[in-house]
């Protein structure tokens, strides 16, 4: 038998209306769900709430995705190598939450040796500036002895999941102990995973691995709110070149 496609329209004018089930979405290209719509603080957070991110290119429609499988990392599970713990020890960097949310954003669209294009679009940056405003959307800076940022991440709080969204390096191994930082803390808050979206062999070498979708719904409905300890305020007493992950 022949499964028939069809891809679900969001009304612009109805940020609140409900997403269609992510078991509809299609296979290839994998987890793609829905289009249209808009990037409203509402909408992005059911969006997320729900295992579903905006994913799309300059001139394009808003598309909606929830592949399958799922790339995730559970904080107590991540490698840090040797050579990153050096890092960490030796080159004096600093790190926080949330000091230049909009700087992060902008060093993330920025072109990448690679690539010449991005999918942080003006109208996606301001959106996760909007969701950062509301408290939603966090950012992990790394600055060197300069005061420079170095490096970073940011990402979405959905309940007891953080969904990452881009990282970004200017420094050797930057963006790596911007992601060892968050997952120490999201550990010690008590979050549960870190929604990685899409494997990438980046992610995998520290200790990302791939879940089924239905897996990870799972997890999201079972952790609705966001731990009581996270305060988003980094432990300045934590040595994050001695921390081993046990869990």
């Amino acid at each position: 038998m022949t499964r028939t496609l069809s891809l679900h329209l969001l009304n612009p004018k109805q940020p609140a209306e409900e997403f269609p089930p992510v078991e509809s979405a299609w296979d290839e290209p994998n987890g793609l769900l829905a289009v249209g719509g808009d990037l409203s603080v509402t909408r992005l957070e059911n969006a997320y709430r729900s295992g579903i991110f905006p994913w799309f290119g300059p001139e394009e429609p808003i598309y909606w995705w929830s592949p399958n499988p799922r790339a995730v990392l559970f904080p107590g599970r991540i490698r840090i190598s040797r050579s990153l713990r050096k890092s960490i020890r030796n080159k004096g960097y600093t790190i926080v939450f949330d000091k230049n949310f909009t700087e992060v954003v902008q060093a993330c669209a920025a072109p990448r040796s690679y690539t010449a294009g991005t999918w942080i679009t003006e109208d996606m940056h301001a959106a996760y500036c909007r969701l950062h405003q509301a408290g939603l959307a966090h950012s992990v800076e790394v600055y060197n002895q300069q005061g420079e940022l170095a490096g970073g991440l940011y990402g979405v709080a959905a309940g007891g999941v953080f969904c990452g969204e881009s990282m970004f390096s200017k420094e050797p191994d930057t963006s790596k102990i911007a992601f060892v930082a968050l997952a120490y803390h999201l550990l010690k808050w008590g979050f549960s995973v870190i929604d990685c979206q899409i494997s990438n062999a980046h992610l995998s070498s520290m200790g990302a691995e791939e879940i089924t979708r239905e897996r990870f719904r799972n997890i999201l409905n079972a952790n609705p709110d966001t731990p009581e300890e996270t305060d988003w305020q980094i432990d300045t007493s934590a040595d994050l070149s001695l921390w081993h992950p046990v869990s």
